[in-house]
């Protein structure tokens, strides 16, 4: 059986196949063990016998072993020779999926979205298609990258990140009127570790926190991690609510608010002036601190108005990253903030992730530099203006009403018809392959029950919209869970 197996494979080869001679002595070795030709723990042929059975040279032998043992299939002993691993567990495709049976939390929508295969819908999910990221700018930086004499293929960052990454972030935060040298940017991994750092720099347990209601479903999960106590105010089409926001000063006295003021995460809401003002004269009196996450800023045609820009980075800090707009693979973000807590979030970086790496900001910087970021984000406004019309002209025949006609970017909050439940909604698409966002997981007082949010760039799939009906029509059919 063992010779079948040998046989079977360089006949593939023989026939034209597309792998080398390494490849098909890995593939005759895979065929045995697959095929429990050849049980855990029993010796392979030595690199000798396998190299004349399959007519190869020792070397080839002995670079497929090499890579086998690398995937764990084999196993190596000095001085004794390879020997078969134990059998991995037969793969369930039903583990594989969503979990139907998940409590809706802060998190439903991040594990569903990650957890879902090519071949689920993923309107509620919250980054663009693959195919609308600038691949081949990538892959023209990575090769730059390895032509080049660069450290960053094996080392660590510097502390604060790269020098030039940061002297350009600097430019490009002054052309939202945000005044930060180089020397007060930090970068960091990515958004989302930045604002980790900054509550466990700012943060203990017990403070208060003040959000937005609704506000970015992963903020209440962050903060559950940091165990502080978590208030909302009410979020309007121009920034929060201002009465509700003074009263929820007066009455918890917050560390700290975190918000989005451009392009707000779920509502696509953007702060006016006004409002901004009004918040940074409560900030002062109160003595508040407030994170300005600005994530979505390259989505917008003109900038609006940002709370770093108008406070000078006194008690405002200003965090942003390229996940959205570039990779979610290349994990790159930055903090501005005064430089004094730049120099003590430098230290808790080293403490808490040491020097972090380099190759994610190289590859950011060689794409801004030569002008392919500046054209990709130009057409992505325009696509996702043009998503934006088609997924709101199908969503209304179905009764989702959109709470705004947002300026730019990529959601939509749309109302329910009256009487059904968005998380209701959620599980009976989710049991269809459809991915939705429900209301409920962005607000901490669960007042968003009605709402669910839609990445109009997931949602151009034409397929989408029956299921979305049908499952509205069973959760109407269906009495409301609890």
């Amino acid at each position: 059986m063992v010779e079948v197996a040998v046989q079977m494979a360089l006949q593939d080869f023989g026939r034209g196949g597309e792998g080398t001679l390494v490849e098909t002595v890995m593939a005759a070795v895979r065929a045995q063990v697959a095929s429990r030709q050849t049980a855990p723990g029993v010796r392979l042929p030595s690199i000798r016998r396998q190299a004349e059975r399959m007519k190869v040279s020792r070397s080839t032998v002995v670079d497929a072993y090499d890579r086998l043992v690398a995937e764990g299939l084999i196993l190596s002993r000095r001085g004794s020779g390879f020997y078969v691993a134990g059998h991995l567990p037969p793969l369930s495709l039903a583990d594989t999926g969503p979990r139907l049976d998940r409590q809706v939390d802060p998190l439903w929508i991040a594990r569903q979205s990650l957890d879902a295969g090519d071949s689920l819908l993923k309107p509620g999910c919250g980054w663009l298609p693959a195919s609308w990221m600038p691949e081949e700018d990538i892959r023209r930086a990575l090769r730059r990258l390895a032509r080049d004499d660069h450290s960053c293929l094996t080392d660590y960052s510097t502390p604060q990140g790269l020098p030039e990454l940061r002297q350009l972030l600097s430019r490009r935060l002054a052309d939202r009127a945000i005044e930060a040298p180089p020397n007060q940017i930090l970068l960091t991994e990515s958004g989302t570790q930045a604002i980790d750092l900054l509550c466990r720099f700012l943060l203990e347990p017990g403070d208060c926190v003040l959000l937005d209601d609704p506000c970015y479903f992963n903020f209440h999960a962050m903060l559950r991690a940091h165990r502080v106590k978590v208030v909302s105010v009410p979020y309007t089409p121009g920034g929060p609510d201002l009465d509700a926001f003074e009263e929820a000063l007066k009455e918890h006295s917050p560390r700290l608010y975190i918000t989005n003021s451009a392009l707000h995460n779920p509502t696509g809401a953007t702060l006016s002036p006004l409002v901004a003002h009004r918040v940074l004269k409560l900030a002062e009196q109160h003595d508040l601190l407030i994170i300005e996450d600005d994530i979505f800023a390259d989505f917008e045609h003109e900038p609006a108005a940002r709370l770093a820009a108008f406070d000078g980075l006194d008690r405002v800090i200003h965090i942003g990253s390229f996940s959205k707009t570039l990779s979610a693979g290349i994990r790159c973000g930055f903090i501005a903030a005064r430089e004094d807590w730049v120099e003590e979030l430098v230290d808790l970086r080293v403490a808490t992730s040491f020097g972090g790496g380099s190759f994610s900001a190289e590859v950011v910087l060689a794409v801004l530099k030569d002008g392919a970021y500046r054209k990709h984000t130009s057409h992505l406004r325009v696509r996702l203006a043009e998503a934006m019309e088609k997924v709101s002209g199908r969503l209304r025949p179905l009764g989702l009403v959109p709470w705004i006609e947002p300026k730019a970017g990529m959601f939509l909050w749309c109302q329910l018809p009256q009487g059904l439940d968005a998380a209701d909604v959620a599980r009976h698409a989710l049991a269809q392959n459809v991915v939705l966002a429900p209301g409920n997981a962005f607000s901490l007082t669960q007042a968003a029950s009605g709402f669910l949010r839609f990445n109009v760039a997931q949602s151009l799939e034409p397929a989408i919209f029956p299921l979305l009906e049908e499952a509205m029509q069973r959760a109407a059919r269906t009495p409301r869970t609890t």
